[in-house]
């Protein structure tokens, strides 16, 4: 859509910077370490995951983690984020907001290619925003992220104009993220199947082939040049080839690193962490999500949880605390915020969320659940009070389950009955979409705070194209909606943070979720890996300054 060029305010814009990359000696990884020596050229690394193997490698499609996981991999974003938070240039050079906020313009950089040899341009800007926007392409992630933009614009070969409806404070955070990033319109254009097995960015690698139900093998770009900001060399990669393995078990998992046959995994179990710290041959990246925290939602749409006193009662009647610091060993704290740790906006009230079954079944008698059947669980009208928990197996790994276990056990004390039914993460995904489900954990990561109005404004309660729909608390609250609204146009510091401090109040004290601890991403490296850093964006781990010292 063609608009009127925008009256430019004071440019957003960010030097390039060449810091070095992470690297990790000892257990856990400090930020900036300088690497030791001087990097190898060449050499496979391999990556065990334990996160479910995509359907689909272009994340445009549909959006979930494992898809960011490999897409970093190969694709690029317009901006970055810095370990401070600070957004930082990548694809795009420089940006600026209109007075009114209803227009950005990105200065892109001019000496880009897509590893097909086709440029990146402000055409291309336009072409992947119209992919994520067009409903066929069935993206969630990404979709609802540029709900606000209404049109683009190539104001040249290297300038592209973005129209929004009304502010979006956010805008700039949900283009770091890699469910946005950048892929070529040629690619695009071969259609969803041939464009879901070999997605065509211009990163660091490219991908080689895809053996499903086995490995993905990235190969180095040896064209490449458009390192974020904060990267620690320019060029091509040090390594010569990624290949992406997938071992769902966990033990396996760790026990093919102990092997040396391979030199990443993720999804780390707890004892395993624990393990690897103690000695020096295994290193340890700890990485938390930004965006929500890993929590339990419960529906307030449907079922038992309409009733907040109910939702008040379960909450009461879950031992989060004993369970994380079992569970865990240290490896976990427990949260009592709907923001990650990560987000510098989270609020925390550990207050409503202590263990108190007394005071849950005090709530249980004034909502009308006074009765008890003969196995102990609450009745009203003779139905037992049920919680229908379905649990993703692919999601959660097994000392989260374990925890669900426990907590199922203690709200059982209280008179729940919480059937927790495990499902691989297609029937988890159908079980939501149906409705059927009364408490859930559902990760969710999202840069920035405005991941509040992706999970509780109550247009989340509409399914984006794909047929996802991220509200599953079902929360219907205008004023909720209103401050969330509010806060996603507001530019100015102070005043995001009182109405996100305001928003994030009026979700915990109606106990439309239980906080659990920040979600995890937890990166076990055999010792001879060097340089290999998770991106300060949405703590996927980033191959592009690693190299290989054996």
């Amino acid at each position: 859509m063609n608009t009127p060029a925008p009256t430019r305010r004071a440019l957003v814009a960010v030097a390039a910077l060449a810091v070095a990359g992470l690297v990790l000696t000892g257990c856990t990884a400090e930020p900036d370490a300088p690497a030791t020596g001087k990097p190898v050229v060449g050499g496979t690394l391999t990556y065990a995951s334990g996160d479910a193997e995509p359907d689909c490698l272009d994340p445009h499609v549909g959006g979930n983690y494992p898809q960011a996981l490999t897409g970093t991999q190969f694709l690029e974003s317009l901006v970055s984020r810095d370990t401070t938070g600070t957004i930082i240039p990548w694809l795009a050079s420089e940006w600026s907001e209109s007075d009114d906020g209803l227009a950005w313009e990105f200065t892109l950089r001019d000496d880009v290619y897509f590893s097909d040899g086709s440029p990146f341009d402000a055409a291309a800007v336009q072409a992947n925003i119209a992919h994520l926007q067009d409903p066929a392409t069935g993206s969630s992630t990404g979709y609802l992220a540029l709900q606000k933009v209404t049109g683009t614009e190539a104001v040249s070969a290297t300038v592209v104009r973005l129209t929004l409806a009304e502010p979006d404070s956010a805008l700039l955070e949900s283009l770091s993220q890699p469910w946005l990033a950048m892929e070529s319109p040629e690619g695009l254009a071969r259609g969803m199947e041939e464009n879901c097995a070999a997605p065509v960015g211009t990163g660091p690698f490219v991908i080689k082939d895809w053996v499903k139900q086995d490995a993905i093998t990235f190969v180095r770009n040896d064209t490449y040049d458009s390192p974020p900001a904060d990267a620690g060399h320019e060029g091509p990669a040090y390594l010569e080839k990624i290949v992406w393995r997938f071992i769902p078990e966990s033990a396996s998992r760790y026990a093919a690193l102990q092997a040396g046959e391979v030199d990443v995994i993720d999804n780390a179990q707890p004892d395993t962490i624990v393990q690897a710290d103690k000695g020096d041959s295994i290193q340890h990246l700890d990485a938390p999500r930004p965006g929500a925290a890993n929590r339990i939602e419960l529906n307030s749409g449907t079922g038992p949880f309409t009733d907040p006193k109910v939702r008040e009662a379960f909450i009461r009647s879950a031992n989060v605390d004993d369970g994380v610091a079992s569970l865990f060993q240290g490896t976990a704290k427990r949260s009592s915020s709907a923001l990650s740790s990560a987000e510098a906006l989270g609020v925390s009230r550990p207050k409503l969320f202590e263990y108190d079954p007394k005071a849950a079944g005090k709530l249980l008698d004034s909502a009308g659940w006074s009765e008890t059947d003969a196995d102990g669980y609450r009745t009203r009208d003779g139905k037992r009070l049920t919680v229908r928990f379905p649990v993703s197996t692919n999601q959660s790994i097994p000392a989260e389950q374990s925890l669900f276990e426990q907590i199922q056990a203690t709200a059982k004390e209280t008179g729940f009955d919480v059937k927790i039914t495990p499902m691989d993460l297609s029937s988890w995904y159908g079980a939501l979409g149906s409705g059927d489900y009364d408490a859930v954990s559902a990760p969710y990561t999202k840069v920035g705070p405005d991941v509040l109005r992706i999970l509780y404004h109550s247009d989340g309660i509409t399914p984006a194209p794909s047929g996802y729909f991220a509200n599953h608390a079902q929360v219907n609250d205008p004023t909720l909606d209103e401050l969330l609204t509010e806060a996603g146009r507001e530019s100015d510091a102070g005043k995001r943070k009182a109405l996100y401090t305001e928003a994030q109040d009026r979700i915990l004290e109606g106990f439309y979720v239980l906080p659990l601890y920040d979600q995890q991403n937890h990166y076990l490296l055999g010792a001879d890996v060097e340089g290999a850093r998770a991106l300060p964006t949405v703590s996927t781990p980033t191959f592009y300054d690693a190299w290989l010292s054996r």
